[in-house]
């Protein structure tokens, strides 16, 4: 899948999961290092989520 529709994704969902399906990753480092988030904007977008 293109980079620009996989970013496109996490910029509409913030789903780093999905991104990294899409994307084949088996490591979420690689998915994060590949759409260029940092690690505390991840851990930032997980505290935002209520369960």
């Amino acid at each position: 899948m293109q980079r620009s529709k996989v970013t496109e994704i996490h910029k509409k969902t913030g789903n780093l999961r999905a991104d990294q399906l899409l994307l084949g990753h088996t490591k979420i480092d690689s998915t994060l290092r590949y759409l260029g988030v940092e690690l505390e904007d991840a851990f930032a977008i997980a505290e935002a989520i209520e369960i």
